[in-house]
Parts: C-alpha cells; sequence; structure tokens
C-alpha cells in the first residue's frame, strides 16, 4: 500500500515560498487541518525582519476567513498553539542567493531540517517589470532549487508553473518539460544569460539617461512584452515562468522535481468551504464587471474552452504528486492541472451562467436601485471588437475632443477622463485577448495516471483529495460556489 497524503505529511518539515499568496495560503490552512502532526512549516514572506515577517503571517494568513473552519474546530487559543509551534514565518526574497536568508544558523537549521520544497512564489502581473519577471519567476526558481540542493534530508523539490507556458498554439498540448534554450518562434534559439544582460543593460542606460522611476518602470514593462513576443510567448509572465522551468530541468542533478502547471485557479470547490476567493483573476474580472453592468460589450469566443481548476483541487493535486515522488532519484515529472481535457467548460456557458445569476440576484447600485444586466455583444475577434470600440466609442470621443479645442473650457475634464479610460480598456484587452481568444486544450495523462493509481491503491479520508475535475458540475459551481464567493470578496475591499 502506498502512503495516503495525512501519512506522508506527517512529521515532515517543509519549506513553502509565496506565503502570502491565494494558492499558498489554502495549502498552508489544508496541512495545519489535515494533519497537526506536520513537524514544521517554514514560510518565506518578504519582510524587513522577524518581527515584520511574524507580523504579515499573523495579518494576512492565520487571522483571515480562510481559517474559520480550523478556528471553530480548535478554538482561537488552540489554533494561536497551533500555529506557534508548526510555524515559522522567514523573511527573505527567491531573488536573492540563498533566498535572502540573513541569518547564518537559521540557514544552516533550515538546510538540516527540511524534507520538501514547494515554490509558489511568483509573480503573475502579465505585463511585469522584466527585470522583476526574470528575478522572480526565472532566476528566482533557480535560487529556490540551489537551496534544495544544500537541503541534506531532501526529498522533493515542487516547483508551481503555469500550464500557459505553451503560448498561443492551437492544439493539445502535453505534460513535457522544456528543452533548454527551446523558443516558440521556431528558429530562434533563446539564450537566458542574453537575456539577462539585455535587462541589466537596459537598466543601467536608463538610469544614466536620469529618467525618472515611472519612466524606468515602463521600460522595463516594455522590454519584458517585445522579448517574450520575440520568442513566441504572448507576456512577460508566461515568458520567465517558462524560462523557470528551463532553468530548474537542466540543472536538477539528481533532485526530485515536479512541476505542476495549474490553469486559471478558481474560488475553492469544498475545503475548508465553498467560495473562498482572495484577489480577481482573468475570469473574475470580466464577471464582476458584467454583474454591475460595465460590461456592454466584450472580446471572446463562445465556444473557447475556459480552462478552470478550484484552487483546492490544485493544492490536493500538489500534495498527492508530492506524495508519490517523494525521494525518487533524478527524476522529473510534469502534471497539468485543469479541466478542459476531463471536464471542459466554454465561454459561452460561463456567460450564459452569470446572466442568470444576475438577472435572479441583481447587484444593487449606489443610489439603492438593482442593476439590471443585459447578454451585451460577444464579438469573437479582435478586429471585430477594435470596430465597434472605434465606432462606439472613439468616434464621439473625437467629437468630444474637437469641442475641447474650440471651447476648451466646456468639456475639458469629461475628454481626458473618457480618453484615459478607454485607453486602459483597449490595454487590457490586449493583454487578455491569449487567453479570451485560446484554442488549446491541456492533456492531464500524468495527472489522471495519478488519480487512477491513487484510487486503486490508497485509502483517503473522504474526497479530502479530490483532483478529477469530472466530479465539477461547472453551472452549479459558477452559480452557487464561485460567483457568490466573488461577490462576498468584491464587498469586502
Amino acid at each position: 500500500m502506498e502512503s495516503n497524503c495525512v501519512q506522508f505529511l506527517g512529521d515532515k518539515t517543509i519549506l513553502i515560498t509565496g506565503a502570502p499568496g491565494f494558492l499558498a495560503k489554502v495549502l498552508v490552512e489544508k496541512i495545519l487541518r489535515l494533519q497537526p502532526n506536520v513537524k514544521k512549516m517554514y514560510l518565506l514572506l518578504r519582510a524587513s525582519d522577524d518581527k515584520a515577517a511574524m507580523q504579515r503571517l499573523r495579518s494576512e494568513v492565520v487571522e483571515i476567513d480562510l481559517f474559520r473552519v480550523l478556528r471553530k474546530d480548535l478554538g482561537e487559543e488552540n489554533l494561536d498553539k497551533l500555529v506557534h509551534e508548526k510555524i515559522v514565518p522567514v523573511p527573505g526574497d527567491i531573488s536573492v542567493h540563498n533566498l535572502g536568508l540573513k541569518d547564518p544558523d537559521l540557514l544552516q537549521r533550515m538546510w538540516n531540517e527540511i524534507d520538501i520544497i514547494i515554490n509558489i512564489a511568483a509573480t503573475t502581473n502579465f505585463d511585469e517589470r522584466y527585470d522583476i519577471g526574470l528575478g522572480i519567476n526565472t532566476f528566482g526558481a533557480l535560487n529556490v532549487l540551489n537551496f534544495a540542493k544544500k537541503c541534506v534530508k531532501r526529498q522533493l523539490l515542487l516547483h508551481v508553473s503555469t500550464a500557459y507556458v505553451c503560448g498561443e498554439n492551437k492544439g493539445l498540448f502535453l505534460e513535457k518539460p522544456f528543452k533548454m534554450g527551446e523558443s516558440l518562434s521556431g528558429d530562434k534559439k533563446l539564450d537566458i544569460n542574453v537575456e539577462f544582460e539585455l535587462m541589466k543593460q537596459k537598466l543601467k542606460e536608463l538610469k544614466h539617461q536620469d529618467c525618472t522611476e515611472e519612466e524606468i518602470s515602463q521600460s522595463m514593462k516594455d522590454l519584458g512584452m517585445t522579448r517574450a513576443k520575440l520568442h513566441g510567448w504572448p507576456n512577460t509572465y508566461v515568458f520567465t515562468k517558462a524560462m523557470g522551468e528551463m532553468l530548474i530541468g537542466s540543472s536538477r542533478e539528481n533532485l526530485p522535481l515536479v512541476i505542476i502547471r495549474p490553469t486559471m485557479i478558481t474560488s475553492t470547490l469544498a475545503e475548508p468551504f465553498p467560495g473562498w476567493i482572495e484577489g480577481l483573476r482573468t475570469i473574475d474580472s470580466v464577471i464582476v464587471a458584467y454583474g454591475k453592468g460595465r460590461l456592454k460589450c466584450f472580446l471572446a469566443d463562445s465556444t473557447s474552452v475556459f480552462d478552470l481548476i478550484p484552487a483546492d483541487m490544485v493544492v490536493n493535486a500538489m500534495i498527492a504528486t508530492a506524495t508519490a515522488h517523494s525521494g525518487e532519484t533524478g527524476i522529473q515529472t510534469i502534471y497539468h492541472v485543469g479541466s478542459s481535457f476531463q471536464n471542459p467548460v466554454t465561454f459561452g456557458q460561463l456567460h450564459d451562467t452569470a446572466a442568470r445569476y444576475f438577472t435572479k440576484k441583481p447587484l444593487v447600485a449606489r443610489n439603492g436601485s438593482p442593476i439590471i444586466v443585459s447578454k451585451g455583444t460577444i464579438l469573437p475577434t479582435m478586429a471585430q471588437f477594435s470596430l465597434y470600440m472605434t465606432l462606439r466609442y472613439k468616434l464621439p470621443l473625437q467629437i468630444l475632443r474637437l469641442i475641447n479645442i474650440i471651447y476648451p473650457w466646456s468639456e475639458g475634464d469629461k475628454y481626458n477622463d473618457l480618453s484615459r479610460k478607454l485607453k486602459l480598456a483597449m490595454r487590457l484587452v490586449e493583454l487578455y485577448e491569449p487567453y479570451l481568444l485560446f484554442k488549446g486544450i491541456f492533456d492531464d495523462l500524468n495527472t489522471e495516471r495519478l488519480r487512477i493509481r491513487r484510487k486503486e491503491n490508497i485509502k483517503e479520508m473522504d474526497g479530502s483529495f479530490e483532483f478529477d475535475p469530472k466530479s465539477i458540475n461547472w453551472d452549479d459551481y459558477i452559480a452557487n460556489i464561485h460567483i457568490p464567493g466573488l461577490i462576498t470578496y468584491v464587498l469586502k475591499q
């Protein structure tokens, strides 16, 4: 009988990076709730010192609503005691050598104690500054690998990437690793060191030219997008994540490595309770804008599959893959964690469900009246969307601009405000376009094999490590779990 996940977590010391992030919090809560006999969790988070790290752990992790089930089961005092015994918040930064740890005694202790290393730290901004994207997503991943190699009891490095490292192509994407230097633009060779030097050179030039911080930031964002597109990736985020996979894949030596590639992560399906979410992701911003009556027109293909996966299923898959591969020598395995292959949901389905939901339960405007939503206009190509925006908004805006030139005191503010909003809307649509019109399906053969093997050989607590997307009823999940969870989150902001 193979080890089940609860047994596996018992007496383990685990390093988790990216601790205040959405996915890391769901993981930490799950481990504490299901296996309080975990030996220790070191949580790496950005903070100036130990005191600030502890403060972040309390305010951004333990005291949030996600922990309410644990709080209810244990009581406030016992939960505090458990956190104090099991969790060590560590101020650090994965973009720095040795993860930015200053205390040599703590470093040595961690290298002596840690069994499992889970790297979730990432910057997920599509148009991140190139220096920051490379620092965290690319070389940060390598820093975590090098740290893991120094852990004498290491059994596994689990690295969380994204399924969208595949780029914008159509078809079926397999769970296969990148070759070092692989480019998605065919004949071009990708040299990560050249990319790093290019970034450093550009930064040096900008500082030499006495550019403002804002100008430096924008130039670094532009450089990231330019380099990504040159090599066939749609944005800096997925480009730097792909390079991170290449670096750790080629430098791992005999360290067991699992790369998890989740798709679009949504609110929890079941654990610790349905509908918990933090932050708005691609589809969430669209749902909220639609419910507020602000989305009259949208770029999307109704037949496009939107690959969604609840956060608790991603965490369950992470723990299950760690359990399966811990201690194996020199192996690298990639797992797609998504739904498009097993249980696809289309944008058309999502749109219909959201329309039904907000028709039955409309949001309330500031004046107290219900916000009436219409189906809106969905345009399936960027050309159609641009034409619509020109006729609907840009031409009236030009008229306003003329009035502004002739009578500068009359409509100036209105023109500037509308112009700014229109530019922002078009920029967001351009950033999201690769995902709104995405025509790929993620094969999850490795993930499915693991699910089958676990069902046959392993007895778990009922449903406690479920990660089969076939179990999701999308209409029910979107209408009764995800949208209510989103609205709860938005109303708290």
